[in-house]
């Protein structure tokens, strides 16, 4: 059988679980981001989309 992590590894992976688990019951609230911020995700999203369904024109060059 393949071993693909170490102990020190997986000790790693449990401790930044904990930590990404127990920070947001210490820090406290933040204010929401501004609303040009929270479009930057969605356009971000919608321009890998339109890169992913273009064509790539590979077919035009192999003819």
């Amino acid at each position: 059988m393949v071993n693909y992590f170490d102990f020190g590894s997986i000790l790693l992976l449990v401790c930044v679980t904990l930590l990404l688990l127990g920070l947001p019951l210490v820090l406290p609230p933040l204010p929401p981001p501004p609303l040009i911020l929270m479009v930057v995700p969605v356009l971000i999203f919608s321009l890998l989309l339109l890169i992913a369904l273009a064509p790539s024109g590979l077919s035009a060059a192999c003819t």
